[in-house]
């Protein structure tokens, strides 16, 4: 016997356990988009009405339905109520600006776009078949909300999720319903959810759909707390309001919880109780170190990509590490951690990491060679079995630990996102009097990476440091515009002319162990 695995196995089993158990607390202060106490058995319900209402729009099984979206009940429940009725759902980056979610719109081929209240001015000419602002014009009706059944398949797509990565655009990654499925069970076990955890949406669930964590805490029972905007105080004040006992961020989410601690007035919530998981780059000793002395919550850290659904390496305490006086233990907790169950993790002959396991992703949508670039053969074994080439450097240790070391491609993560270089590059070289360009990634002890642009301008050109910063805010996200630029005279070339990018870096990272922070 054989039953397909798909993300509706999750909520299915909340309704059917845990029907009346309050599933979400939405964000209370957006009354007017805000669902507020959800249990899970409207949850469920609204997700199928979700459903019923992409048939009566003629959306078919397997298209594409794209949602800009701050974290929501809604967008939380879309990821069931879409994909688990057959469609793709893309959910998109709500940073980014109009035309990056024009480009991922229309290279997805969605027909209907979901646009979050406090988008729809800044999203308004991003064009799409069916268009709708998110809240009371999207809800469908509750009343007899069946859908139609659909036969249920482990591999087909749930959603595309689109990263940055060494291209100028984008790419769409397919993630199955058998990757999803496995990733968030695999992470719930280790991760220890129960039915009393309460998890605290400080991870944008746009995000590799939250890591996965959100199926996992679906299928166990535990509640969700919606959290649109990121505060150190605000996070602290939810910890102790629900109880909150799991959350996902990244290091820069950390260091504000950390930083408002010495400002908040009693006992730190959650101490002895809260675990919170980071991912996106290696964090400092030293905030590790804050995050269980200051805090007292259990600082986890997990390893992947996109591609990768996301969970490839787990590193939390273990019992050989109780000896340790903190400043030890805080250096075995920031390597990148051990391999999941199920994932094989090596390291190839040019010291890239690659691996293998359920959790690899279809491949990129419609890109087959870019597909063949990320996943094939190693190296030294070109007629073995495939492997995803995830473009970080990096080394195992003794205790079979993965360590990253070094950032092979050309993306920057800076605070938790990633960001091409390329990308950035083209839009910087866009202006009329931009000569050269080189973007790279800088050590930052809040961002991790600071965004910097190294700038050869034109015979005669006046142009300023700010001057380039605000070109490049008409065409990205911003985020992905650069914090710092230099103006050079010339830049680090080869005899044939390719930027030296590892000698513009090394004087910026010199004295580091790590070329990533």
């Amino acid at each position: 016997m054989k039953v397909a695995l798909t993300v509706n196995d999750f909520l299915r089993r909340a309704e059917l356990l845990y029907p009346h158990r309050i599933g979400i607390v939405d964000e209370p202060d957006q009354p007017a988009e805000s669902w507020g106490e959800v249990t899970y058995a409207e949850m469920a319900r609204r997700g199928r009405a979700q459903a019923a209402a992409l048939d009566a729009l003629g959306i078919g099984v397997g298209e594409r339905v794209a949602i800009v979206s701050h974290n929501s009940a809604r967008l939380l429940t879309a990821l069931f109520g879409v994909s688990g009725s057959g469609r793709v759902l893309v959910p998109i980056n709500f940073r980014l600006a109009a035309e990056e979610v024009r480009y991922i719109v229309e290279h997805s081929g969605a027909r209907v776009l979901c646009i979050d209240p406090e988008l729809e001015d800044a999203l308004r000419d991003v064009p799409c078949e069916f268009r709708f602002v998110i809240g009371a014009e999207n809800d469908a009706p509750l009343e007899h909300a069946d859908p139609v059944p659909w036969v249920a398949d482990e591999n087909a797509t749930a959603t595309i999720n689109y990263t940055s990565g060494t291209t100028a655009r984008p790419k769409g990654v397919q993630l199955t319903h058998r990757n999803i499925w496995l990733n968030a069970t695999t992470f719930g076990w280790h991760l220890g959810l129960n039915d009393r955890d309460v998890y605290l949406h400080t991870l944008p669930q746009f995000h590799c759909n939250g890591w996965g964590v959100l199926y996992a805490a679906t299928g166990i029972g535990a509640k969700h707390v919606i959290i649109r905007k990121i505060d150190g105080t605000e996070i602290l004040r939810r910890v102790e309001e629900h109880g909150v006992t799991v959350m996902c961020a990244a290091p820069a989410v950390a260091n504000a919880i950390v930083d408002a601690a010495p400002m908040w007035d009693g006992p730190i919530p959650g101490r002895d109780r809260t675990r919170i998981v980071l991912a996106g780059a290696p964090p400092p000793t030293k905030t590790i170190e804050r995050i269980e002395s200051e805090l007292g919550w259990e600082f986890i850290q997990i390893y992947g990509l996109t591609e990768t659904t996301p969970l490839l390496t787990m590193n939390r305490n273990r019992a050989e590490f109780d000896r340790l006086a903190p400043a030890e233990k805080a250096v075995k907790l920031s390597r990148a951690g051990g391999p999941t169950i199920g994932v094989e993790a090596r390291i190839s002959p040019d010291g890239e990491v690659i691996v293998r396991g359920n959790h690899v992703m279809a491949g990129y949508w419609d890109q087959p060679d870019a597909t063949a670039d990320a996943i094939h053969p190693a190296s030294d074994d070109p007629d073995g079995p495939d492997w995803f080439h995830t473009g970080d450097g990096g080394f195992i240790d003794e205790d079979c630990y993965v360590t990253i070391s070094d950032r092979r491609k050309d993306v920057i993560i800076s605070g938790g996102e990633n960001v091409s270089s390329i990308e950035v590059e083209d839009a910087i070289f866009s202006h009329p009097e931009v000569a050269e360009v080189a973007v790279i990634g800088i050590p930052d002890e809040k961002w991790g990476e600071l965004v910097t642009a190294l700038v050869v301008l034109t015979a005669g050109s006046t142009l300023t440091e700010a001057d380039i910063i605000a070109h490049t805010r008409t065409k990205l996200a911003g985020y992905k515009c650069p914090k710092k630029v230099e103006l050079r005279d010339t830049l680090a070339r080869t005899a044939t002319g390719k930027l030296q990018k590892f000698k513009l870096r090394e004087p910026y990272w010199a004295g580091l162990q790590r070329n990533v922070n």
